[in-house]
């Protein structure tokens, strides 16, 4: 067990502060990283944070 932390869709709703029908829309659109188990739709924390990370945008050097 490597301690893998998976939350349903409500939570990484809440996560990503976005309602649950904009995630079901991502997952849809296969826009974000998702873990399909059986029926259920659930996410993988480690892959959340890192796909915030690469959707940053980062600031412009001058």
């Amino acid at each position: 067990m490597t301690g893998k932390r998976l939350l349903d869709i409500k939570e990484a709703a809440e996560f990503l502060n976005v309602s649950p029908n904009t995630l079901y829309s991502w997952v849809s659109q296969r826009r974000i990283p998702f873990v399909k188990l059986g029926r259920r739709v659930e996410f993988d924390l480690e892959d959340l944070q890192d796909w915030i990370e690469h959707h940053k945008v980062k600031q412009k050097e001058f």
